[in-house]
């Protein structure tokens, strides 16, 4: 079992930066896939970005390409997402996750965090 759980969320202006982090608890936690998903309202949650557990591949969302990165330290069990010149389409609920599959985990991975909003603003 895998207990995630995300923080930084909040209000920001388009254009505006945030950075949100995902604590995990478990002690394998190189072994794990790390992602962010989205969910805006009223649509199907969608991948953003994943790294594997050395950090030697990440995958993105051709929609965040350039604008958000995604990093992982494994001496903290902790993943970050980076969010720079955020847009109004960037607006949704952010979920941490787990898995042992980069494929898998862009679909539906095995460990979910429950949240944080992000609301970005005109």
């Amino acid at each position: 079992q895998v207990q995630l759980v995300e923080s930084g969320g909040g209000l920001v202006q388009a254009g505006g930066s945030l950075r949100l982090s995902c604590a995990a608890s478990r002690r394998t936690f190189r072994s794990y896939v790390m992602g962010w998903l989205r969910q805006a309202p009223g649509k199907e949650r969608e991948f953003v970005a994943a790294v594997t557990g050395s950090g030697g591949n990440i995958l993105y969302a051709d929609s965040v390409k350039g604008r958000f990165t995604i990093s992982r330290d494994n001496s903290k069990n902790t993943v970050l997402l980076q969010m720079n010149s955020l847009k109004l389409e960037d607006t949704a609920v952010y979920y941490c996750a787990a898995d042992l599959s980069i494929y898998s985990i862009q679909v539906m991975a095995a460990y979910w965090g429950r949240g944080t909003q992000v609301t970005v603003s005109s």
